[in-house]
């Protein structure tokens, strides 16, 4: 006769509801992905709200530090839009305009073995059909952005609703936290799951301000450096540099392809290009990145491979950018899980006279 198992029973309503759970999150990505960006912005404005919360006098609110915080963030956004966006803009579309005899002037010029020659026939045949395909989106995008972004729903959610999800998030965060412990019961348990955060904060706080530090990095050095090689649209490539710098280790790759095109047909030092982009890229993955994550990411470069492609093939490029965090919290949660198991095998048992 069949008996029924209670503990098979329950392990697999427990795989069925963590399943189902997985597939409403899939369902909801970009919700979830709103208030994600938004735990990362709070994240981000923690150490200045942290910094005005200490400095401010003692009688009153945090909410006093957060209002100031706000403030000093959107005043600094406005500043780099002005004085920064205008230029990208403007190069931007001198770009636009000038990229179909640029690239016609490089076709021309003949010089070197046939093997180069048929590279840069393909380069200039598939830049052709890449620029034809998008050359009127790409300049509608960038003379009416600000209208677009005012006149779209889907924008206002990223413009409006994520400021105010981080400032419940930098304003209640220790609350909600606390009322995550409060569900588990003091005991070993309840110590893991305290562990687990604690780890899971640091994680988020180290990765988003050094990924902001190296974007700003990669910026400062490419706008400098191709300002003083003389490279045409010099801001513009250093922004995109900068931006790509959010997507792990494709993200500069990228960027540095795009550069190394851009400089063969504008005609720029391209051998000092490139050699400036691998000594960059050698200081910043190897002395500057360690120390700016070193108490972030700690990941094998197959496994961000395979969350940055695995990323991009199930929300593309919200994929892509969240794929790294994401593996480092299950990295996170495995390595605290697995620590919890070997202190708990190791520790002695208690004596039974002492439960009595």
């Amino acid at each position: 006769m069949l008996g029924f198992d209670r503990r098979a029973a329950r392990y697999t309503w427990t795989v069925a509801l963590i399943a189902l759970a997985l597939i409403l999150v899939y369902e909801v990505r970009k919700t979830v992905f709103v208030f994600i960006i938004a735990l990362l912005l709070a994240y981000l404005l923690s150490p200045l709200v942290n910094l005005l919360d200490r400095v401010l006098p003692t009688n009153r609110t945090r909410t006093v530090a957060l209002g100031l915080a706000y403030i000093i963030f959107v005043g600094a956004i406005v500043f780099i839009a002005i004085n920064l966006g205008s230029r990208v803009v403007e190069q931007a579309e001198s770009f636009a305009q000038k990229f179909p005899q640029m690239l016609s002037d490089w076709e021309k010029a003949r010089a070197g073995p046939p093997l180069i020659n048929s590279l840069k026939d393909q380069i200039i045949n598939h830049a052709r059909d890449v620029f034809a395909a998008n050359s009127n989106d790409f300049l509608s995008a960038i003379s009416h952005a600000g209208i677009k972004a005012l006149s779209v729903a889907s924008d206002l959610v990223f413009i409006v609703v994520i400021p105010i999800l981080s400032f419940f998030f930098l304003k209640d965060g220790a609350l909600l936290r606390q009322h995550i412990l409060d569900l588990v019961d003091k005991g070993p348990r309840r110590a893991l799951l305290d562990d687990v955060m604690e780890d899971v904060h640091l994680l988020l706080a180290h990765y988003m301000r050094a990924l902001v530090l190296l974007s700003l990095a990669a910026f400062t050095a490419y706008s400098i450096s191709f300002s003083v090689m003389g490279v045409p649209y010099a801001v513009l490539l250093a922004a995109l540099g900068g931006m790509l710098e959010f997507i792990p280790m494709l993200g500069p790759l990228v960027a540095g392809i795009i550069i190394t095109i851009v400089s063969l047909i504008a005609h720029a030092p391209v051998v000092v290009v490139i050699l400036f982009l691998l000594v960059y890229r050698v200081f910043q993955d190897y002395i500057l990145s360690p120390q700016l994550m070193r108490q972030g990411v700690a990941l094998h470069p197959l496994l961000v491979l395979f969350g940055v492609f695995a990323g991009a093939e199930l929300a593309g490029i919200p994929g892509t950018f969240l794929s790294v965090p994401v593996i480092a919290l299950a990295r996170v949660i495995y390595v605290r899980i697995r620590k919890a198991r070997i202190a708990s095998r190791l520790a002695p048992e208690t004596p039974v006279e002492q439960l009595r």
